[in-house]
């Protein structure tokens, strides 16, 4: 679960997003959706403790992220819009080298000889790159890897260690149409085992993926809302852009 209330951050004296408060509930795919500098990467920075926040608090499965950071962040597996990724390692070395940052073993392997947590480990990363479909690039150079397969390395690299919520900032973002589809059903997939938000500035994207769309415009929620119940999202999104510049 995510619980952000009263969130605000601001970088001298301007204002990038204002009081944001929403309940993500567990189990739920979200989407953060705006126009560019709408408020959406600060927002997605600050509820993975990337960024801290000018006031307000975000709490991730009840844990406050400024006050229990580390504690915080092991519920999390965070994509930023550009996969921070090791070019000249492999894929098979970069997923292990997470494996160890993230301290998986505490959570896929927490008992166990040595020898049982290397074998629970390689079934971990294993299972990982089935599910992302790198498995067949797994011992690739990642410099050779194209845009859609880097963005599912960082989805794999996400997921390890299985974490409860997933933060995915523009996941599709600079992908050709198949690659797009690819990672919208990967996406749909993961949201059945756990709570995802992502941020995008692409409607039919959220409208097809999410329960849940929450709404910035210059950095205010502007609408909370499903889409499947409401009106066109379109409508709604193109009359919130409208009011302004009326």
């Amino acid at each position: 679960m995510i619980e952000v209330a009263e969130l605000t951050k601001k970088y001298g004296t301007r204002l990038a997003i204002d009081k944001l408060s929403f309940t993500i509930p567990d189990g739920q795919i979200a989407g953060l959706l705006g126009l560019n500098g709408a408020g959406k990467s600060t927002t997605m920075n600050i509820l993975t403790g990337c960024l801290s926040s000018s006031s307000g608090t975000v709490k991730i499965n009840g844990i406050d992220i400024a006050e229990e950071s580390e504690k915080a962040k092991r519920c999390i597996g965070y994509l930023p819009e550009t996969p921070p990724v090791y070019a000249d390692m492999k894929i098979c070395e970069y997923l292990d080298f997470i494996y160890n940052i993230k301290r998986a073993r505490e959570r896929v392997a927490p008992e166990g000889s040595r020898k049982e947590q290397g074998i629970q480990k390689k079934q971990h990363i294993e299972e990982v790159c089935c599910r992302t479909g790198i498995n067949d690039v797994y011992t690739r150079l990642i410099k050779n890897l194209s845009k859609g397969y880097k963005q599912r390395l960082g989805i794999a690299a996400a997921i390890v260690g299985n974490p409860e919520v997933l933060v995915f900032d523009e996941p599709t973002v600079g992908l050709d149409p198949a690659q797009i589809i690819e990672i919208r059903n990967l996406i749909a997939d993961l949201g059945k085992s756990g709570t995802v938000i992502f941020s995008s500035h692409i409607l039919s994207e959220v409208q097809l993926l999410c329960d849940r769309v929450i709404v910035l415009h210059n950095g205010t929620i502007a609408a909370d809302i499903e889409p499947h119940e409401s009106e066109s999202l379109e409508k709604i999104f193109i009359d919130i852009v409208k009011g302004e510049n009326a």
